[in-house]
């Protein structure tokens, strides 16, 4: 069990200014509360927080997270308002127990909502002051450690969420002992079999070689001390879940795995690092594309090393990694390491390495647009897990990305609005695809297009959180509008079969009852709903008119609306547009057949809403000039309109089926046909037919002129 003493003196070791009167109060304050709670494991309940203070020591944070990690459970197991807390020990200790604080209190859905829920309040909490995140997976890290005295399905959730979420945050934050021991301790519950069989293996691979990594050790310090290099060299085996990792992923057994064992040679300064490197591959012979620099590409958690393989002793593949003394604290402890202590209230974080940390912002982001808590915590998951890339747009800025990250990907990270229009890239002076997969080192250059707009087939191949936010929350929107004008016709259709006025019900009292009905604040929410299926029309109409109401009445469409008649369904079979006067009720005259494609302008006819006439109709000329309107073709599939066409042709046998074999080959069906002889020789014939538009009449025309016994064709 860990002593509270031992946490004052660790902490006044690194922190002498720390403030050891405030922890002290905590640890009485957190004892008292916990008083009489027993852990599953029958211990006293306060050697958890207990515990966790001490993690948090380990890794070196200031008095306000080890006070926070001794008080975090207070105000969910004790009853302990937050308002008590920060009257007692502060703001800035009552604002991390609430980061850190899970919502017991709220109602869920389900268990899994209300664990994602309590990630996405921490997920804000710690955008805010990254200390929240330390301190709960010092949380994490202990209840793990006493995870055997948990139920077996028990075991297996929190391993598996441990897993999926804790760890990969460790190791976004670089705190890499914390990431290693969370992952083997899950691989422990979640695969028992498997783990037990490679740590039987590792031991045993780690003693017979025992002699081998020695030699490394002896002859790598050799080769760097004799060459004036001041090196601390080491060995040391890789962690038991990253070698289960790799098996999996490169499929080879724990015989084929190269690099077991590391070596690490720390070192004074940059220079040195970069100057044993080239000594090293003069004696061992380096493995090709086995070298990266993570000094000048440093990864998104700070961490930074130069590591390469080569042939070592004996002809054996050896991982040799080189870093600063600064790097390597980075490597372990990550933001703990930069730590700066400061005066109570002011950040205690250093900006430089805050803006190291844009993902936690992203990933906050996301976090608030998507209301879905399985979709977030998909997503969530899979941005934690993805390796990095490194590119560079055309000025040469480095840009970190997932792997398997595309050109979209790219543009979503310059900036939002370069996503939203990005119509296409070039890779390395090359134009490639939208879903054209990023690799280490490319030169990515976007080209945008004011008109381009997200599409839903983006989400197939983009990877990261932001570009899927932005992608979703566009076809959202785009989709919620779609749901209004789709909502707001079926409900004038249905009030127009209970002869009711749409407009009538708008400006009426009976708005308000049926909003507050289906519990949305504005008409256009309402729209949505009945677009979505979401609420009947007729259950609207239930409220605002029940049958026999005496304010019935009141909604009956006016004189002037049954004159015209409001309808949307001709609009969307590709019909007329009305300038000012939208879904009218539209007819097409009889004497001139207008059809898709012909100039047309329209007259307003009194309870038969417009009237379409072809431009220079002889009795459209005719018609009152006041009651025209300006109308034109509405874009989308086309309706099939009646025509007709007068052929004037010899008179002889044959020529009736030469003219009807043109309008079949068309894809036309004969309605009604009319032929008579003329004169001696000459005979008339009037087809009457539907089509869509005015070019596949131009086609028919062309083709019946070009028959020989054909002398005349025109529209009738």
């Amino acid at each position: 069990m860990v002593r509270f003493t031992d946490i004052l003196d660790k902490v006044r070791t690194y922190h002498p200014k720390a403030d050891t009167d405030a922890m002290q109060r905590a640890y009485t304050y957190a004892q008292q509360k916990h008083d009489g709670q027993l852990r599953k494991s029958g211990d006293p309940y306060f050697v958890h927080p207990l515990s966790v203070a001490g993690v948090i020591a380990e890794l070196r944070m200031d008095s306000a997270s080890v006070c926070a990690a001794l008080l975090h459970d207070v105000v969910e197991d004790c009853d302990v308002p937050l308002s008590e807390i920060e009257k007692l020990f502060g703001k800035e200790v009552s604002f991390l127990v609430d980061g850190v604080t899970k919502l017991g209190k709220v109602n869920f859905v389900s268990k899994e909502d209300q664990q994602i829920e309590s990630f996405r309040k921490m997920l804000i909490a710690m955008a805010r002051d990254i200390r929240v995140l330390v301190v709960k997976l010092g949380d994490r890290l202990d209840n793990m450690r006493t995870l055997q005295h948990m139920k077996e399905q028990s075991q297996e959730r929190i391993a598996r969420e441990t897993l999926e979420i804790y760890a990969p945050l460790a190791g976004r934050l670089g705190i890499h002992w914390v990431k290693a021991e969370l992952e083997d301790l899950s691989f422990k519950y979640l695969e028992p079999e498997s783990y037990a069989n490679l740590e039987a293996k590792v031991e045993r691979y780690v003693k017979d070689s025992d002699k081998d990594v020695q030699e490394a050790v002896r002859r790598l310090r050799k080769m760097l001390v004799s060459r004036g290099f001041n090196a601390d060299v080491t060995g040391r085996r890789k962690h038991l879940y990253s070698i289960h990792r790799k098996m999996k992923t490169s499929g080879v057994p724990f015989d084929q795995v190269q690099d077991v064992l590391a070596y690490r040679c720390v070192m004074e300064n940059v220079a040195d690092c970069y100057a044993a490197l080239g000594v090293i591959h003069q004696e061992w012979v380096p493995i090709p594309g086995r070298f990266k620099d993570f000094i000048a590409l440093p990864k998104p958690n700070m961490y930074q090393s130069l590591h390469t393989t080569v042939m070592g002793p004996g002809k054996q593949r050896i991982e040799v990694q080189l870093r600063t003394h600064e790097m390597h604290r980075t490597a372990e402890d990550g933001i703990a390491a930069h730590w700066q202590y400061k005066e109570r209230g002011s950040s205690p974080v250093d900006p430089r390495d805050a803006a190291r940390f844009a993902w936690l912002k992203q990933l906050m982001e996301y976090g608030e647009e998507v209301s879905d808590p399985e979709e977030f915590y998909e997503v969530m998951k899979g941005d934690l897990f993805q390796e990095e890339v490194y590119v560079f747009t055309p000025a040469g800025e480095v840009r970190t990305l997932p792997r398997g990250a595309s050109t979209v990907d790219f543009a979503f990270c310059i900036h939002s609005e370069v996503g939203h229009h990005c119509a296409g890239a070039r890779v390395n002076g090359v134009l490639v695809p939208l879903r054209h997969t990023l690799r280490n080192g490319d030169v990515v250059e976007i080209l945008t297009n004011p008109n381009q707009h997200p599409s839903k087939d983006w989400l197939e191949f983009v990877v990261t959180a932001r570009a899927r936010s932005r992608i979703r929350s566009f076809c959202r929107q785009k989709e919620r509008a779609r749901s209004v004008r789709l909502g707001r016709d079926i409900l004038e259709r249905e009030l127009r079969k209970h002869d009711l006025s749409l407009n009538k019900l708008m400006k009426s009292s009976e708005l308000a009852k049926v909003l507050t009905h289906v519990k949305v604040q504005t008409p256009d929410e309402l729209y949505a709903l009945l677009g979505y299926g979401k609420v009947a029309a007729s259950e609207v109409i239930e409220v605002a008119a029940p049958p026999e109401s005496g304010h019935r009445a009141s909604l009956r469409p006016s004189l002037l609306e049954r004159t015209v008649h409001r309808v949307t369904k001709r609009n969307d079979d590709g019909g007329i547009r009305i300038e000012g006067m939208d879904d009218m009720l539209v007819r097409f005259a009889k004497c001139c057949t207008p059809v898709q494609g012909d100039l047309v302008t329209g007259w307003i006819t009194r309870g038969r809403g417009v009237t379409v006439h072809r431009r220079g109709c002889p009795r459209a000329i005719e018609l009152d000039p006041d009651r025209r309107v300006d109308v034109s073709w509405s874009p989308g599939n086309a309706v099939e309109l009646p025509v007709a066409l007068r052929v004037t042709t010899d008179d002889r046998p044959g020529i009736l089926a030469l003219v009807t074999s043109v309008l079949t080959e068309n894809g036309l069906n004969i309605t009604e046909a009319t032929c008579r002889s003329e004169e001696p020789g000459r005979a008339v014939n009037v087809f009457q037919f539907q089509v869509k538009d005015v070019d596949r009449l131009r086609n028919v025309i062309r083709g019946i002129s070009k028959l020989s016994g054909v002398d005349a064709v025109e529209r009738v």
